[in-house]
């Protein structure tokens, strides 16, 4: 027999108020026994934003001078009510004007944001970093199941394992393991090279300028070139969205898992990616190239908030790092480490940023570059885990092998 909920929830306060996620220091295994099933209260959604997307420019520390100083010609300009600076969400924080449609969720209180999180490994590779995050092991580079399979797999034996669906992308890591994911992909064109990556229209355009004078010379070499950068760009940004698609495909693919999760009750848990975050140039400041992506995960956002606005269900929106806190000689941003790490729900504490920020001075600054991580990103998804879907501390301890309880983040979700 289950217990009441006041049971329950004053099983999950005694848990909660031991501090590190260890087992040892856990209540009696009839206690965990007795305890509610994993998601057996909501569903969770996991939206993941492949390439790095850069969190400084979403969320603006606009009363920070530090910020506009490393960011000379991309900063988000201050609030002023415009429809070109940024949004004011409190005496610290602005939000990305192509975010502007996220505002009312903030308003209404089911829109979080830790503005320092990450992962504790330090690695700046795209492949690396996805896979700690996807795997929620971030000391091994080794093939262990997502973390999302394995939360799926730790649902009560007397019920059937949750299901899982990923939607947009044909073989997320984070949905692998022994938990059959329902998988829903959808194909990308590959990256172009304008005129001459037709074969065709090449090779007339050689065969044109196959002289041996100066002009056909330094053709043939651009030539060379251009094929040769397309490339190299083209496998960089492969590389980084790691099989997702463009942001612009988001409000489709959220209404798909929407619907099929509608449908079939028993999908508890769901996946979707969008890549092309990786911005080292020309990244824009309140228009231009970020700002037309902030634009369709803000349309995408507002669609999984519609559908799934039960309370208990909650989404997360993650990305494998931050971006430089400077911007670099291309006007964009490099690989960095802290990044803001985004909670939609009903349950969800939200119209507050939430956690630690130390600011951007250098000295506070990891490698005097990036924003550090002062939250580690096994800790903040903890929070729901434990308070929304009922895991218990023994569970997310074999989820999360090494991650601490954080404290500093306790009021981030609300009691059920």
């Amino acid at each position: 027999m289950q217990p009441d909920p006041i049971t329950r929830r004053r099983l999950l306060g005694a848990l909660l108020a031991t501090g590190p996620l260890a087992a040892g220091a856990l209540a009696s295994p009839r206690s965990f026994a007795q305890a509610a099933p994993a998601l057996d209260r909501g569903r969770l959604v996991v939206v993941f934003l492949r390439g790095a997307y850069d969190g400084l420019s979403a969320l603006v520390p606009w009363s920070d001078p530090d910020y506009f100083r490393l960011r000379p010609t991309i900063a988000v300009a201050a609030p002023d009510g415009t429809a070109s600076t940024s949004i004011e969400l409190d005496a610290r924080f602005a939000l990305h004007p192509a975010l502007a449609p996220l505002l009312p969720m903030w308003r209404e209180g089911s829109l979080a944001v830790i503005p320092a999180a990450g992962s504790p490994n330090r690695s700046r590779s795209h492949f690396e970093a996805q896979h700690h995050w996807e795997t929620g092991l971030p000391d091994q580079s080794t093939g262990a199941p997502g973390w999302l399979n394995r939360l799926a797999a730790m649902d009560d034996t007397r019920l059937r394992p949750v299901p899982l669906i990923g939607v947009g992308e044909a073989n997320p890591h984070i949905l692998s393991g022994p938990v059959r994911a329902r998988l829903i992909p959808r194909g990308e064109a590959a990256g172009r090279a304008g005129v001459i990556g037709n074969d065709a229209a090449r090779d007339a355009l050689l065969e044109l300028y196959s002289g041996d004078d100066r002009l056909s010379r330094a053709f043939r070499e651009g030539v060379e070139s251009r094929l040769m950068t397309s490339k190299e760009l083209a496998a960089e940004m492969m590389a980084a969205d790691n099989g997702a698609g463009n942001p612009a495909g988001l409000v489709r693919e959220a209404r798909q898992l929407a619907a099929l999760m509608r449908a079939d009750p028993a999908l508890r848990i769901g996946f979707l990616s969008a890549g092309g975050w990786d911005t080292h140039a020309n990244q824009g400041a309140a228009t231009g190239l970020l700002a037309s992506r902030f634009a369709n995960l803000a349309r995408g956002l507002v669609q999984l908030h519609g559908d799934f606005d039960r309370p208990g269900d909650l989404v997360l929106v993650l990305s494998e790092f931050g971006r430089t806190s400077a911007e670099n000689g291309a006007r964009g941003t490099d690989h960095g480490r802290g990044n803001a790490l985004w909670l939609i729900g009903r349950q969800v504490a939200g119209g507050q940023v939430h956690g630690r920020w130390e600011g951007l001075a250098r000295g506070n600054l990891n490698e005097g570059r990036d924003l550090p991580v002062l939250h580690d990103f096994r800790a903040v998804i903890a929070q729901p885990l434990a308070r929304i879907f009922g895991l218990p501390e023994r569970r997310i301890a074999d989820l999360f092998p090494g991650a601490t309880w954080d404290r500093s983040l306790d009021g981030l979700v609300r009691r059920a």
